[in-house]
C-alpha cells in the first residue's frame, strides 16, 4: 500500500480503511478542514507519560468532531511508567477541564473491550509521522478483526507538535533540561518533582 499525506477534506478516505475498503493509497486528513461532524463518542488511548503539547493539540482539535471524546489512560504492565497511572489521570483531568465534552478515564486489557463498555465505536490514534503508521495500521486491523464495529480514525498533529514524544519529553527531564515548551505548565511542575536535581 502507496501511503500518502495530503491536505483534503475528505473524511471518508480515512474511514475507507477503517471500514474495511482496501483502496491504493491511504491519505490522511487534517481535520481542522472539516468542522464539526458529531461524530458520537471515541477513545483517544494511550500512556500519557506524560501528557504533552502533542496530546492536547489532539485532544482540544478532537473534541470539535464527535459528541464526546473519553481520554483513556492505559495501565500497561509491560511498561514502567515514570508517573503512575492516578498521577498520569489527575494530569489530564486538569488539563482538560476546560474542554467541553472530554472525561478522562484510564482502563487495562483490550482496547475492543473497553471501547464496547464505554458504546463507543470509534478508536482515535495520532500519527506524527511515517514511522507511526506501520504499527497503528497493524492495531488497527487487530482491533477490526476482534471487533469489527470498532473502527479507527488517524489524526495528524499540528506541525509544530509533529516530532513530539513523551519518551523525548523525559530524557530532556531526566537530563535537567527545560520542558516548558512541550508540556502544559501543570506537567513542568510534576516533572520537576520526578527530577528534583
Amino acid at each position: 500500500m502507496t501511503v500518502s499525506i495530503q491536505r483534503t477534506g475528505c473524511y471518508a478516505l480515512v474511514l475507507g480503511v477503517c471500514l474495511g475498503r482496501k483502496p491504493d493509497c491511504l491519505t490522511v486528513w487534517y481535520p481542522e478542514e472539516l468542522g464539526g461532524t458529531g461524530l458520537t463518542k471515541a477513545i483517544y488511548p494511550g500512556s500519557f507519560d506524560p501528557v504533552t503539547l502533542g496530546h492536547l493539540d489532539l485532544i482540544r482539535r478532537s473534541s470539535t468532531l464527535f459528541d464526546s471524546l473519553v481520554v483513556a489512560v492505559t495501565n500497561n504492565r509491560v511498561k514502567q511508567p515514570l508517573f503512575t497511572l492516578e498521577e498520569r489521570v489527575a494530569m489530564l483531568q486538569e488539563v482538560t477541564a476546560d474542554i467541553e465534552g472530554v472525561q478522562v478515564d484510564s482502563f487495562s486489557g483490550l482496547l475492543v473491550d473497553y471501547a464496547r463498555s464505554k458504546g463507543a465505536q470509534i478508536v482515535l490514534r495520532g500519527l506524527r509521522a511515517i514511522s507511526d503508521f506501520e504499527y497503528e495500521f497493524q492495531m488497527a486491523l487487530t482491533n477490526r478483526k476482534i471487533d469489527p464495529v470498532v473502527n479507527t480514525v488517524f489524526m495528524m498533529p499540528s506541525e509544530e507538535f509533529s516530532y513530539l514524544s513523551s519518551s523525548i519529553i523525559r530524557e530532556i527531564a531526566s537530563l535537567g533540561g527545560d520542558v516548558t515548551p512541550f508540556v502544559p505548565a501543570p506537567v513542568v511542575e510534576k516533572l520537576r518533582q520526578k527530577f528534583p536535581g
